[in-house]
């Protein structure tokens, strides 16, 4: 049995790179494409920090950092894959969250009562186009000036991959993994338009947050779990509960 990974290149092939590492046989349908945005900052702010809720966000611009003067500000990272980003692009400070929106905004606002960040000092958000929340509107609330600047569009695939669709037909494929409720909606599209959308949806559906498992519910998909915390480590650990559920 193969595990379907929907998560965008080039996440995906790490992905796929851990999984086959714990044995299993992998098959890649991304079902976002990533876009980078031209980036124009014409904001003149003397900005405090960065906030970051993608690794998308910080590949986007990392050709840009150094003359942009970015890198010596500290960054606040939704978590640790994105702080990686960060770091791997020339961040020195990356202070990271616990794995989703409103963690990397308690962590801001941490700061701020920990005297690291002034309270109404400007924060620079990179962005994807299309956001889940509104967190420069609910950091804005608390007493912080936040530049949203958009980096980046995740856009949907219309169609999965021809050795998907057979495994699909052929009941090869044992789960699926779903990381945002963005790339979720656009694999369903794309299963409905390939015709096999109720062979997808029949199998475990292995979702990062109860925000994108919602999405495969609606869709009536009847064996979806949420990791226990927002990571992949813990999306793992609920893959293999149920791979052991099925086999049972």
């Amino acid at each position: 049995m193969s595990i379907l990974v929907t998560r965008p290149h080039a996440d995906n092939e790490a992905t796929a790179e851990s999984l086959r590492a714990r044995g299993h046989v992998v098959l890649l349908a991304p079902a976002l494409k990533f876009e980078p945005v031209p980036f124009h900052d014409e904001s003149e702010a003397d900005y405090s920090a960065i906030i970051v809720t993608s690794a998308n966000a910080i590949r986007a611009v990392a050709p840009l950092l150094k003359d942009l003067d970015l890198l010596r500000l500290p960054l606040f990272a939704v978590g640790e894959h994105t702080a990686a980003a960060a770091r791997a692009a020339g961040f020195a400070e990356v202070i990271v969250a616990g794995g989703d929106a409103a963690a990397l905004r308690d962590r801001v606002m941490q700061a701020a009562r920990d005297k690291v960040l002034k309270k109404k000092s400007t924060l620079l958000y990179l962005a994807g186009a299309d956001l889940s929340r509104d967190l420069g509107g609910e950091l804005g609330a608390e007493g912080f000036n936040v530049v949203t600047q958009t980096t980046y569009r995740m856009a949907p695939v219309k169609h999965l991959p021809r050795e998907v669709c057979e495994g699909f037909a052929a009941n090869g494929i044992g789960a699926v993994l779903h990381y945002s409720r963005r790339s979720a909606r656009a694999f369903l599209e794309a299963a409905r338009d390939e015709g096999v959308e109720i062979s997808a949806l029949a199998i475990p559906q292995c979702c990062l947050s109860e925000n994108v498992a919602a999405v495969l519910r609606e869709a009536g998909a009847s064996q979806v779990l949420v990791a226990a915390t927002p990571d992949e480590n813990a999306l793992f650990e609920t893959l293999e509960r149920a791979l052991r559920t099925r086999l049972a």
